[in-house]
């Protein structure tokens, strides 16, 4: 018999609640509140058959377009062919949360602003210590006190050594 190609299949894995995951869903999922432009991470959850987004789009981070009583509209870019296009679908709020793909960005930024106000006060100008740097290469260290040594192999010797049983 052929292999089946219906909407959830190979999805065996995919959709498997985690460890200690299983059983009733937390009120909290429902009480979250999301706003345009949130950034979310959709995340299928298999108990709830409802509002249950494609299996391409489980693991992916998309926008908030839309707001309804029980679910979320979602833009998400998907790769097809050579070009990259917007979908746009409802998810139910089961199947979504906020994202931290921000969080670092914004508390950069919160850093920044500070350098920011505090070059203001003093009366100068700070432009390239906002920026990320790369990691630069290790420090150079000299080793002393190394005394070279010569490992040779012992040869083996199979009339002498014998074999064990």
């Amino acid at each position: 018999m052929p292999a089946g190609h219906g909407s959830r299949a190979r999805t065996r894995d995919t959709f498997s609640r985690g460890f200690r995951q299983k059983g009733v869903i937390p009120v909290s999922t429902y009480l979250r509140t999301f706003k345009i432009g949130d950034f979310v991470d959709i995340k299928v959850n298999s108990a709830v058959h409802k509002g249950m987004p494609f299996k391409y789009y489980h693991g992916k981070t998309g926008v908030v377009w839309n707001v309804t009583k029980r679910a979320v509209g979602v833009e998400v870019n998907k790769l097809v062919g050579n070009r990259i296009i917007k979908k746009r679908f409802h998810a139910r709020i089961e199947h979504v949360q906020l994202s931290r793909c921000r969080e670092e960005f914004l508390k950069r930024r919160a850093s920044n602003d500070l350098k920011k106000a505090e070059a203001k006060q003093r009366g100068e100008k700070i432009k390239d210590a906002l920026k990320r740097q790369p990691k630069g290469p290790r420090e150079g260290f000299m080793v002393k006190n190394v005394k070279m040594e010569t490992i040779t192999a012992i040869p083996y010797d199979i009339v002498k050594e014998g074999i064990q049983t």
